[in-house]
Parts: structure tokens; sequence; C-alpha cells
């Protein structure tokens, strides 16, 4: 088969997968705003796949936290970056359970954390989370597992950690889950079972702290715990009790780890060892430590985004992309003709498949991003009129149209990509070190420039391929 079959059946596929990605959000936005609400208050699983819109868009709060350092405990000597990481980790549990997709939550200078939350309409509720304190508890998972009925309507439902809250297991599991246990969710997607009480709380944990080697574990990192006497005695009795089964360390009702009890431990010395990463044990440490705030954490900053700015935002973005695009149209098709019709084509795939790659990878949809993608379209059209003028020039020099397409799109390649080249790196570095919009506008226009190569280099020049297979073209319409 000739390869041109090959790239338009990848094509093909690439145009599927896309609408594939795409269609929860046309199913969703198409829906009236009270049915969107009500889909997110009732956690469908269609929101989950759905182009998340960000604050400017959505609207929703903003809130700037400052960590009250002064009320730091003596008692548990830690550096403040150390107990920003721990507030951090705390607050990201809180917000879990709104459900959202993708609130922000980043340290910002020495002592205060951003907290956007897009959508959210409860300011009250949404301060009283932040503010309470956390709950760490130490429950026995059940020793049958996870009942594997129970386990597939889990999956079936698309349940997560916001919805399976210790006391309040969704209806659809009644008769599933055995007496006297609970389905919690796992930090890493899992299920587990585990007994409707705690054995302990996070009140009788001291200290918790990440080690590198011992008896047990080599030279792996691991999590060293420290229990106050009393949580000592109460940690005695449970691994007495319970040698040989799983332990679940749970934070708000999201399992962070399950470590096999291994024998009875009476000193209130233990560790939890596994597969760990450095940075495994990290987190793991400080989600011990994270059982309450490090300090109170006071809102120096409020602001509430109305939905009404972020509709106004949307339209106005989409009227400039509207009338931007038309204009590209009516130019390219009265200069380069049947060519710039294609490439008018290629435009609208490349839009197509951006919004569907920000879809797959979850990526949050901005005003800084719409502005990347406008500018992303700009410098598709660029890398067409490249192609398209050293077509032009080819044409002139009487070369057949077969040679004019092969040669144009040879000259014109090293100058695409160069061009999208550098601005790749500098989106990838605003990714990385940016935050909210920046980080927003370089995920875009990443994705952007990636998405105008493939349909100006790949689709276009399939296209030229299979018509000048089947048809005999005497002069190119370029």
């Amino acid at each position: 088969m000739h390869k041109a079959y090959w790239k338009s059946v990848f094509i093909l596929i690439a145009l599927l997968i896309g609408g594939a990605f795409l269609y929860p959000s046309f199913r969703f936005y198409s829906q009236p705003l009270a049915d969107q609400q009500a889909m997110r208050e009732r956690r469908n699983p269609l929101v989950n796949k759905i182009l998340n819109l960000g604050l400017d868009l959505q609207g929703g709060i903003h809130l700037l936290l400052e960590l009250q350092t002064d009320k730091l405990p003596d008692d548990r000597p830690e550096t403040l970056r150390e107990a920003i990481e721990r507030a951090i980790e705390v607050v990201r549990n809180r917000i879990d359970q709104f459900g959202l997709s993708e609130p922000l939550i980043v340290r910002q200078g020495e002592k205060w954390i951003v907290v956007q939350l897009p959508g959210v309409k409860d300011r009250e509720q949404a301060k009283d989370l932040i503010g309470r304190t956390a709950l760490l508890e130490f429950r026995i998972v059940d020793s049958g597992g996870v009942p594997e009925a129970l386990l597939k309507k889990a999956r079936e439902l698309g349940l997560g950690a916001k919805d399976l809250r210790p006391g309040k297991m969704p209806g659809a599991l009644e008769g599933l889950i055995p007496p006297g246990t609970e389905l919690l969710a796992g930090k890493e997607a899992s299920f587990y079972l585990v007994k409707s009480s705690a054995e302990m709380t996070g009140s009788a944990l001291k200290n918790a702290r990440v080690e590198m080697g011992n008896d047990y574990s080599g030279v792996a990192p691991h999590v060293a715990l420290e229990f106050g006497d009393e949580g000592a005695k109460q940690f005695a009795q449970v691994t007495e009790a319970n040698v040989n089964r799983n332990l679940a360390i749970v934070l708000d009702g999201v399992v962070q780890s399950a470590p096999v009890i291994r024998t009875a431990i009476r000193d209130g010395h233990a560790i939890i060892e596994g597969q760990f990463t450095a940075e495994d044990a990290k987190f793991l440490k400080s989600v011990l430590q994270a059982g309450a705030l490090p300090a109170p954490l006071e809102i120096i900053e409020e602001r509430t985004v109305g939905a009404t700015l972020g509709e106004d935002s949307i339209k106005g973005g989409l009227l400039a992309g509207a009338v931007g695009l038309g204009l590209i149209f009516i130019f390219m098709a009265a200069y380069y003709k049947w060519s710039g019709m294609l490439a008018n084509l290629a435009l609208l795939l490349n839009l197509f498949l951006l919004l569907a790659a920000m879809a797959a990878f979850h990526a949050t949809l901005t005003m800084p991003g719409i502005a990347g993608i406008i500018l992303t379209l700009g410098m598709a059209v660029d890398a067409n009129v490249l192609i398209l003028e050293r077509m032009r020039e080819e044409s002139h020099l009487g070369k057949s149209p077969r040679l004019v397409v092969e040669q144009g799109y040879d000259k014109a390649f090293s100058a695409i990509l160069d061009g999208n080249l550098t601005t790749i790196i500098a989106a990838v570095f605003l990714f990385q070190f940016g935050t909210g919009p920046v980080k927003g506008f370089g995920i875009s226009l990443t994705l952007g420039l990636l998405v105008s190569m493939f349909t100006a280099i790949i689709v276009t020049h399939t296209v030229y391929d299979l018509w000048l297979m089947h048809r005999r073209v005497e002069k190119l319409s370029v």
C-alpha cells in the first residue's frame, strides 16, 4: 500500500480519537447552565471528562491564605518550607471534597498559599472546609478484600475519593458492602474495604520522618513513626491483635497507604516500608504529619469572580476568534485559490485537534489559554503560507505538480520546524515555572504548535498526495 494511504488511515484514527475526547465536552456544554450545575453537584462521571474552564471563564473563588508562623508548635521542630508543604497537603485534601477537577493550590512567597476554586458558588462553605481540622485515622483493612461485585459497581459508577466518605456511602452500593465495613478510595485510584470504626486517630502520633535504610529495608527510604505514651499503648494493642493484616492510613476518608503489620510493636516506634522512592516517602511523611494544620491559616485576600464576567469573556474571545478566522479564510482562498482552501481546512482540523488534546490532558481553558490558541492558529497559517510560497516558486519554474508539492514541502520544512521549536521551548518553560493562567497559556501554546505542525506538514501533504494519485493535474492551483 502506498504510504499516503497509511498516512490517511493514521489521520483518520487521530480524528476519531480526537472526537472521542471532545464529545463529552460538547455534550456537557451544550446543556443549559442549570443542568450543567446539577451534573456537577451530582458528580456525574461525564464532568471528569470535559475540558475544564478556568476561574476567569467559569467564575469562582480566589483566596490568599497566610500561615500563622508565630503559632507553629515548639514540640515539632520543622522548617517553614515543611510547614507550608503540610498546610498545602491538608488544604488539597479539603478541596478534593468539592469534587473539583482543576483547583489551583500553590505556594506563593514565603508563607502564603493561593487557592482558586473554579465554579464554586458557596463561599462560606469553601472557607469553612479549608479552615477546619483534618482527620487522620488508622483503620484495619478487611481481610476478605474487596468483593468483585462491589469493585465492579464502584468502577461502573466512576466513584472516587470525593464520593466515598466515611459514614456516607452511595446508595447504589447498599447491600454490596459487608456489615461493619466501609469502602474507601485509595490515593492511587484503588479501593479498600476497611473496618467502619477507626483503631486510632492522628492525635496519637507524635512525629513522622523519612529515614534511609536499616535492618528492614536496606538502603531504601522508609517512614519512621513515633507515638506518644498513650498512643504507644494503643498502637501496641492494635498491632498485637492484627499481625499480618493491613493497617490503612486514612486522611480525610482517603487511604494514603496500607502497610502490613509484621509483628506487635510495643515501644511506640514503627516504620512504614515499601518500594518507596525518596519522593514517595516524603509525601507519606507529609500526609502523616498533615493530620492537622501545622498552624492556623488566615484568609488575607478574598475575591469572587462572577460567572457573568466569565460568559462575557468567552463571548468576547469567541467573537474575536471567529472574526480573525473568517478574515484569514477569505484571504487564503482569494490569494492561494484551491491550495488556500486546503490550508483553511487544515486550520479547522488544527482547532479541533487542539481542543481534543487539551481535553485529553485535562487541561484548563483560561483567557490566556484562548490567547495561546489564537496565537497558535496564527502560527499555523504562517506555516501554510511558507509551504504555499515555496510551492508557488517551484510552480513558476515550470515543474510538474508532483515536484512542486515535494520540493515545496522540503524547502519549507526546516523554517517551520525552527520557528515552532524555539517557541515550544519557551512555552515549556512557561508551563514548568508558571502558575495559574500562565501555565494554561504554556499548555495551550505547546499543544497548539505540535498540532499545527501535524496538520500543516502531514495532513495537507497527504491530501496533495492522494489528489495527485487519482487525478491528472496539469498545473497546481496555488
